[in-house]
């Protein structure tokens, strides 16, 4: 019982903790973007400040005194930022970057129960280095300013602020007192601070005595770039008077020269974006993954009540199919087979419900996906000094909870792939009258049982003639032979293929595009690539939108049953012999105007009894994204639901095979992988695969 109670709270700290790094990720994000427009929002320091903290309670109380401690000193720095004593600046916003990755490493290891410790004390010190390495500033700006002493001493840390930063900003410091009714001061003082606000910022509010017992007065600090006189007629219905709060002009730029916030360093002459201390990016060899902490998924309370309901319906069911099996026992098979029969169709409505309603609780929104990779693009194009922009659309899209995991790590890899070899530097952007900004753009869209996800560079694209001579090279093709498109997307996904001369921490390491492909088709995906020279790059994946349970059309090959996902499964024929022709040595068929390859099964597997081809035969036409493919088989035995199951490590590498299916009798067919079956008909033209 211990085991199971420690292991229990173990998994709601993983799904407590992953929820509050994702926010943390997602409120540095907007963090991020105040550096340039110089903005403040006291509601999302704030909110930043309290995940900290909240993390740091929480592993206090398991004990885990690494992420304590860094969460602690996160939370002192985002204490001094959200109280003024700091400005926000770049290195500022990379620690804190830095430090959510960290704390997600630190989790990730107590979920999988490793005990090799990450050095935390290099970002604490980071972090030390931002809170008391800054130099002193000489005075004291506020007793410069000619700002009533009395006035200052009553002013929170805050106020005090933002009033430096009205000061740094030249603007003109008032003093405006109204007298206010007692019976309605909090109405007509917000209609004043309303007011105020449309020509600045209203600093302070402080109570004083009204003109009359019956009154109470306020004396609110305002910073604004209107003149006294402008803001003097604003408030005068009010009764309110106004006068400058600073006793000269020449005091107010003595002070306003101390500057807190920490400009940008100047861009190199090779137009490089400043350099920028960062952590060391987790990659393929080191384990780094953006995968989620917890395997847990958050759930619309209103799914899980619409579960239960069905549930409940099929107790009812259940209990009716056993009154009328147990009415059969004794009085024999009069009219109730007909009620038994009606009643396994309700049983089966209700099944249908269910699944589907399971189907929609493992769904996600990619958003949570796509933006990790806002982080991706933002760290990766300040390390290759370049400017990108990444523009997110469709991030609704819904997808199966693990196939979005399992997608991570590939779309990771494509995004960085964009950055390093696509997206040119800003000099090389302007000398072919491009902005200097670079864009990728990630959307996602559903079309039908599948979910299209894209990932597009305006970047400088493929040169073909420059992987020809490549390939060339690692002996991939003679020297002189002509290549097609398609030709020069398979070879860059050929494992071991770069177009890189030099390895760096991104690329040149052999270690590429070809384990993209893998992993999308071990998600029984299918990857495209289009290009061109000079304008970009798209890769486009193709996915089932779940893996878990599918319908699945059952056909037969040379004795053997094989399972097809439906969701790829476009229409079935039945096809005369003569109707096969060949077209650079590919049989194929003419269907509605196009052409259409043919696939035979038999020979793909190596099965001993071949499809007699001088008689009729059925053909199953599947199709991912744009390509179409006809699988040739014996017989078409129906439709059925099935789970798909794993198959062990050892026959993982098979190609053409998603897994492993049980039927109702008892028998263990295998389902066809339908996006490796028309990458390997596409690239072949002999037998793609034996088993």
């Amino acid at each position: 019982m211990g085991d199971q109670a420690s292991s229990r709270a173990m998994k709601e700290f993983l799904a407590e903790a992953e929820e509050i790094i994702e926010k943390l990720n997602l409120d540095l994000m907007a963090l991020g973007d105040l550096v340039e427009t110089g903005r403040q929002d006291p509601d999302l320091l704030n909110g930043i400040f309290r995940g900290a903290h909240s993390l740091k309670g929480l592993s206090g109380m398991f004990g885990f005194d690494d992420i304590t401690s860094l969460s602690h000193h996160m939370e002192s720095l985002l204490d001094a930022l959200r109280l003024g004593k700091l400005g926000i600046s770049v290195a500022l916003v990379e620690v804190l970057f830095d430090s959510v990755e960290t704390l997600t490493r630190l989790v990730d290891g107590k979920g999988e129960g490793n005990e090799t410790q990450v050095d935390v004390s290099p970002l604490m010190r980071r972090i030390d280095a931002i809170l008391h390495g800054e130099p002193e500033v000489s005075g004291d700006p506020l007793s410069q300013s000619g700002i009533d002493p009395q006035l200052l001493k009553v002013l929170t840390e805050y106020e005090e602020s933002r009033l430096l930063d009205n000061l740094n900003k030249s603007r003109n410091l008032l003093l405006v007192q109204v007298s206010l009714d007692l019976t309605s001061f909090d109405v007509e003082l917000a209609e004043v601070s309303d007011l105020l606000k449309q020509q600045g910022e209203v600093i302070s509010t402080l109570p004083c005595a009204g003109d009359t017992p019956d009154q109470i007065g306020f004396k609110l600090l305002v910073g604004s770039t209107a003149r006294l006189e402008e803001v003097q007629a604003l408030v005068g219905e009010f009764g309110g008077k106004v006068e400058s709060a600073t006793a000269s002009s020449e005091l107010k730029e003595a002070a306003g020269e101390v500057i807190f916030e920490t400009p940008p360093p100047e861009p190199s002459g090779k137009g490089a974006l400043p350099p920028v201390q960062v952590a060391e990016e987790p990659t393929e060899s080191s384990g780094g993954s953006l995968r989620s902490i917890s395997q847990s998924v958050r759930v619309d309370i209103d799914k899980l009540d619409l579960l239960m309901n069905i549930v409940g319906e099929l107790v009812l069911s259940k209990s009716s199919i056993a009154a009328i099996a147990s009415q059969l026992r004794m009085e024999g098979p009069v009219d109730l087979a007909s009620q038994l029969q009606k009643a396994a169709r309700a049983l089966e409505r209700k099944l249908d419900e269910l699944q589907k309603g399971v189907m929609e609780v493992r769904m996600v929104p990619v958003a949570q996906l796509f933006d990790k990779m806002t982080r991706i693009v933002r760290r990766v194009s300040q390390e290759q000094g370049k400017k990108v922009q990444l523009q997110i659309g469709g991030a609704e899209t819904e997808l199966d909870k693990l196939i979005v995991e399992d997608l991570s790590d590939p779309l990771m890899h494509m995004i960085r792939n964009a950055i390093d070899h696509g997206i040119e530097t800003p000099a090389e952007r302007r000398a072919s009258g491009k902005p200097e900004q670079g864009c990728i753009a990630l959307t996602a869209s559903q079309k039908g049982n599948h979910v299209v996800i894209s990932v597009q560079d305006d970047g400088r694209g493929i040169d073909p003639e420059k992987v020809r001579r490549k390939a060339v090279q690692k002996g991939l093709i003679h020297d002189g032979v002509a290549i097609s498109r398609e030709e020069v997307f398979q070879l860059l996904l050929a494992p071991g293929f770069s177009t890189r001369d030099e390895v760096s921490d991104l690329s040149g390491r052999g270690v590429g595009m070809d384990v993209v492909k893998n992993n999308i088709h071990a998600l029984s995906g299918m990857l495209e690539m289009d290009s061109r020279v000079g304008l970009g790059t798209a890769m486009t994946i193709t996915l089932p939108i779940t893996l878990a349970i599918i319908k699945a059309l059952i056909v037969k090959v040379c004795n053997r049953t094989y399972a097809i996902p439906i969701n790829s499964v476009m229409e079935t024929l039945m096809v005369e012999p003569e109707s096969v022709r060949t077209i650079e040595r590919r049989e194929v068929i003419d269907l509605r105007e196009s052409t259409l390859p043919l696939l035979w099964l038999d020979e793909v597997f190596a099965l001993p009894t071949s499809i007699k081809r001088d008689h009729r035969f059925f053909v199953a036409v599947v199709g991912l994204a744009e390509k179409r493919l006809g699988i040739v088989v014996d017989e078409l035995l129906g439709q059925q639901d099935v789970v798909i199951k794993s198959l062990s490590s050892a026959l993982a590498t098979v190609k053409g095979v998603a897994g492993a299916a049980e039927l109702g009798n008892q028998k263990t067919i295998l389902v066809l992988d339908i996006g490796g079956l028309m990458n390997e008909a596409m690239r072949s033209e002999g037998v793609a695969c034996a088993f």
